[in-house]
């Protein structure tokens, strides 16, 4: 009988040893790698090269703006065909130079037209906020005023709820209407 305790106390044993390493390794994330597995991956090339990305990024970038700029060369020349139909190639080159200042011109005057908005709308936005501004330091300076035992004067307070009622009712009587 010791015989068989001696046995089932060894393979406790084991067995706590199994599971605190089953703990450990899942714990820590896994068996790891094979010898095997780590040497492949340490020999193949990671294809990682900065210099050569950057080369790779600044050619695409060229190449996108040679063909938008043959895009619009086409363009031109389409259009300048369509409105001459002439086969001299020499008047369509000088023809394309033309076409390329007229658009040069067009576009420079619609962003010219744009600016100009927008800085019209920029001077009647800084107006409206300058007028409004000077009307609140006015009505900030009656609402301050004080009698001379620093009490505030009623009159100006009054006025000021006086006008505020009258635009709320101003406001009920257009949405009403």
């Amino acid at each position: 009988m010791k015989n068989f305790d001696h046995r089932d106390g060894q393979q406790e044993s084991d067995d706590t040893r199994n599971s605190s390493r089953r703990k450990n390794m899942k714990r820590l994330g896994g068996g790891g790698l094979s010898l095997q597995t780590f040497a492949n991956l340490k020999s193949k090339n990671s294809h990682y090269n900065p210099s050569f990305i950057k080369k790779q990024k600044e050619f695409y970038k060229n190449a996108k703006y040679v063909s938008k700029f043959r895009k619009s060369m086409k363009q031109q020349s389409f259009h300048q065909e369509v409105d001459d139909g002439d086969d001299d190639k020499h008047k369509v080159k000088s023809h394309k130079r033309i076409g390329v200042e007229e658009v040069y011109k067009q576009t420079r005057e619609e962003m010219e037209k744009a600016r100009m908005e927008r800085e019209a709308a920029f001077q009647v936005k800084k107006e409206a906020k300058e007028e409004a501004e000077s009307r609140r330091k006015a009505a900030k300076g009656k609402m301050m005023r004080k009698t001379r035992h620093g009490q505030p004067v009623m009159k100006y307070r009054i006025e000021h709820l006086l006008e505020s009622i009258k635009k709320s009712a101003e406001n009920d009587g257009t949405r009403t209407g």
